[in-house]
């Protein structure tokens, strides 16, 4: 087992971190959150998701958020789309990749979304050969990938099923993510090893909650296997609003200071990460979640 020299961050904070916060952020705050993000050297960074403002009241100005940022010099900002009514919102603010998603249990699938995985995945596929037609890029997620909140663990075989699903529909990329939480590290490469036989290593990325304390020791059991693609929330933001105590999405710094400590590149200052996590929980009203961020949190403070 190896690690990969270079690992890629794709940045989920301004999108899945701070919709599940319970203060609201006003847009121009989260603009610049997101422009503050891409000066550190992050190029993948969620801005937002093309949702019912009704079940997700945060992201009603994802529209606004979008036309506010300066796209190009080899940054992204992908947003999610549900349906194809989000995917219109998304093409008409000019998006050029989008996220499709599903979930490895029927009990999760229904809470979230409604409906059966066999439907959840009937619907996403119109919605990724429309994106596809028009030449946007389409990325597609798995919630609880370890374990579920009504259905309990998650059988790796499932999450390969999904996995291969959606790389067939035409995503490049499939974040398995586990939403709860509630992963090992033994559980984290058994996942991979099931995935891995069904799409290339080199499609899957990881997306892994930190509830139990185990996402960086989940993450590099699955590095040494040979992912290189991080789903990581800067200041830890977020959390599940499926799954009461669940914390958010493992903390980029913390995951950019573990790769640094390795030799593993990721084109990210460190520093202007750290000062942009305590400028959102200063925000916020509260410290970071980021062990990271606290340790340097003197120096975020007085750079922010």
């Amino acid at each position: 087992m190896t690690l990969p020299r270079n690992v890629s961050l794709f940045e989920a904070g301004a999108r899945d971190g701070l919709q599940n916060e319970a203060q609201d952020v006003p847009t121009a705050v989260r603009v610049e959150l997101i422009q503050r993000l891409a000066r550190t050297g992050l190029t993948r960074i969620e801005a937002g998701s093309f949702v019912s403002p009704k079940w997700v009241p945060k992201m009603a100005d994802t529209a606004e958020v979008h036309a506010s940022l300066e796209h190009g010099a080899g940054v992204t900002y992908p947003v999610l789309t549900p349906n194809m009514k989000g995917l219109e919102g998304a093409l008409a603010c000019g998006a050029k990749e989008i996220g499709v998603f599903g979930a490895a249990s029927e009990g999760f699938t229904k809470a979230n979304t409604n409906c059966t995985i066999a439907e959840s995945m009937a619907r996403a596929r119109p919605v990724a050969e429309a994106a596809l037609a028009q030449g946007v890029a389409v990325r597609g997620y798995i919630s609880v990938a370890m374990g579920c909140p009504f259905d309990g663990e998650t059988a790796p075989e499932m999450v390969a099923d999904l996995a291969r699903e959606l790389h067939g529909m035409g995503c490049y990329e499939i974040s398995l993510g586990d939403t709860i939480g509630v992963g090992t590290p033994g559980k984290a490469r058994a996942m991979i090893e099931a995935c891995a036989k069904e799409v290339p290593l080199q499609a899957l990325a990881l997306h892994f909650h930190d509830t139990y304390g185990q996402a960086l020791a989940n993450l590099l059991a699955c590095l040494e296997m040979g992912v290189a693609t991080v789903d990581a929330s800067v200041a830890g933001l977020g959390g599940c609003p499926y799954a009461p105590g669940a914390t958010g999405n493992v903390a980029t710094e913390d995951v950019v200071y573990m790769l640094h400590g390795m030799g593993v590149e990721t084109g990210i200052d460190l520093d202007s990460l750290v000062e942009t996590a305590w400028f959102i929980s200063d925000y916020l009203g509260r410290p970071p979640v980021s062990r990271v961020a606290n340790a340097l949190g003197g120096k975020g403070r007085t750079a922010a």
